[in-house]
């Protein structure tokens, strides 16, 4: 069985976490430069406010509905979800981490007699020690645990957590060893018979409910169709969730591929989807950021390079992996005539992950593309080409370098150790520092609550 964590309104909730007063206020988190809407409140969802609302188009709206808005708090949200990871990887340490606020569980090593009082007591747990609301969708399908995870969300008498489970005394719609028992029935029509539908049911009741999730379950909200898919499915009759567990897997592969396949079996209570434990290995590290007002003077841009390079070469050194290939791109704006994109590529002669060596390097590339006529809009800086530390083999001119890595190695782990010491830019390079005119806007941002001494959240007793 898969259990799937999910917080509920993820950014508003971190905000929320430090600002009590806001609970039953509508609440939305604005995206980079204070855009659009990338996180809202229920109460924000029931005035109508949709996922990515500009904020100059209801500016008007929320404040004659006293909508709270925050500019997004990145290194808050990172913080929180962090915090969430390592108590679920005390419940079982086969998780993975999904996104920044969901994690999927393998439960098969873990003795629950009851699925659902269980998801409840991880949820009252994250709740009692993190403060964050979560929802929990139990089922042995991915897929099936984010339609349960969806089910729990939309209905309150679940108590946040629902399960989907496979019952054993109905027959299944597909064979665990994976032959297609619909096909026979469904050769003509590319759908099974409504009979065969399989026997799974939620928290030991019957298996309507089961059927009654699925059929409430819209095709387009179902985990891995995107809208480019949906006209597709339902001109084929595939309106919901049920429709598609009930057509065959042959039939949904001519439709969508093998993904159409496993996505029938995944309905069905047949794991196609494991869970993905081992950390892959990263191909490329990119860092890229719009620029807080459109800019033509290179200082600016050369700061913003520098910060991007050493916040890149930050995220190489923890994964213990070094850069062969370096891009610069700069872009002006597109919605503006005149549009531009320019990139630099540079092959590294010593794979490196040292902050200084690579902005002196990239530097340079932004010298080889900056135009001075033009007013640029947004940077980004990508390391590609990763070889890991360890092992790596050098070629004969290459092994004169040895001692200077060495030394910049030693290096990077005094900057890196002062600032995890000390805070995140305790220690920094000086070109990193030339101009914040770059810098996003955010006016409305909260303060990193968790993560700089300075803004610390204050306690006062109350005067009596």
């Amino acid at each position: 069985m898969y259990a799937l964590i999910d917080c509920n309104n993820f950014f508003v909730s971190c905000e929320r976490l430090f600002r009590p007063e806001l609970e039953s206020r509508p609440v939305v988190v604005l995206s980079s430069n204070d855009g659009c809407a990338v996180s809202r409140s229920q109460e924000a969802k029931d005035l109508g406010i949709p996922m990515g609302a500009p904020l100059f188009k209801w500016r008007d709206i929320w404040k004659r509905h006293g909508v709270v808005a925050f500019s997004a708090n990145f290194e808050l949200y990172g913080d929180i979800s962090e915090r969430i990871v390592n108590l679920l990887t005390s419940v079982t340490p086969n998780i993975e981490v999904y996104s920044v606020d969901e994690s999927f569980l393998d439960l098969t090593e873990l003795e629950i007699p009851d699925y659902e009082t269980w998801g409840r007591a991880v949820r009252g747990s994250i709740l009692q020690n993190i403060g964050v609301p979560v929802s929990v969708g139990i089922s042995p399908s991915k897929t099936l645990s984010k339609l349960a995870n969806h089910w729990a969300k939309k209905h309150p008498e679940t108590g946040g957590a629902f399960a989907l489970t496979p019952s054993p005394n109905t027959p299944a719609f597909i064979s665990t060893e994976g032959k297609d028992v619909v096909e026979k029935s469904s050769r003509q029509t590319g759908r099974s018979l409504h009979g065969a539908c399989p026997g799974l049911q939620a928290g030991g009741r019957d298996d309507s409910t089961y059927v009654r999730a699925l059929s409430e379950t819209p095709i387009q909200d179902l985990w891995g169709i995107g809208w480019r898919l949906t006209p597709k499915l339902k001109a084929e009759g595939i309106h919901t969730a049920l429709d598609l567990a009930q057509t065959s897997p042959k039939h949904a592969q001519q439709l969508m591929g093998i993904h159409g396949r496993q996505m029938v079996y995944e309905l069905n209570g047949t794991r196609c989807l494991p869970l993905q434990y081992e950390h892959k290995p990263q191909q490329m590290v990119m860092r890229g950021r719009q620029f807080g007002e459109d800019t033509r003077e290179f200082y600016v841009i050369e700061s913003a390079i520098a910060s991007l390079t050493a916040r890149a070469a930050a995220h190489l050194r923890r994964e213990k992996l070094l850069a062969r290939q370096a891009v610069v791109i700069l872009q002006t704006n597109r919605l503006k005539p005149g549009y531009q994109r320019v990139t630099e590529t540079v092959k590294l002669y010593t794979p490196t992950a040292d902050t200084g060596t690579l902005c002196g390097q990239l530097v340079r590339m932004l010298q080889a593309v900056y135009n001075p006529y033009l007013d640029y809009h947004k940077a980004d800086v990508l390391l590609y080409d990763l070889v890991p530390q360890t092992g790596l083999q050098t070629d004969l001119f290459g092994a004169v370098n040895i001692p200077v890595s060495e030394r910049e190695q030693q290096r990077m782990q005094a900057l890196d150790a002062i600032n995890r010491r000390h805070g995140k830019r305790t220690l920094y390079y000086a070109a990193e520092d030339l101009s914040q005119r770059w810098q996003p806007r955010k006016r409305l941002s909260s303060p990193r609550y968790t993560s700089a001494w300075a803004e610390l959240p204050e306690v006062w007793p109350r005067q009596c």
